[in-house]
């Protein structure tokens, strides 16, 4: 079983930065590819980052390419979201996933956390 737990969310105002992080234990997640989604009120759940388990491979949606970093710490199974430039309408619940393939997890990850609330202020 896998476990993720998301960290850092909170309030910020437009324009500003949060560093969002996810604590993942069980089975062997250090070799496992690891995202963030988002899910804004009212809308479907988003794809929004993706690294390979090694790190030398990262995606990003086209939304948030150039303010938005994904990284991840192995020796701590943990990965963060960096955020940067953040607007209103990037308001949502965000989570974090994890799925043994780096082709897959952009789609239909298999584990997932509960989310944490990112609000951004006008």
């Amino acid at each position: 079983q896998v476990q993720l737990v998301e960290s850092g969310g909170g309030l910020v105002q437009a324009g500003g930065s949060l560093r969002l992080s996810c604590a993942t234990s069980g089975r062997t997640v250090s070799t496992y590819a690891k995202g963030w989604f988002r899910q804004a009120p009212g809308k479907e759940r988003e794809f929004v980052a993706a690294i390979s388990w090694n790190g030398g491979s990262t995606y990003y949606a086209d939304a948030v390419k150039g303010r938005f970093t994904i990284s991840r710490d192995n020796a701590k199974n943990t990965v963060y979201l960096q955020m940067s430039s953040l607007k209103a309408e990037e308001t949502a619940v965000y989570y974090c996933a994890v799925e043994v393939s780096i082709s897959v997890i952009r789609t239909t990850p298999r584990y997932w956390g509960q989310g944490t609330q990112v609000t951004v202020s006008s």
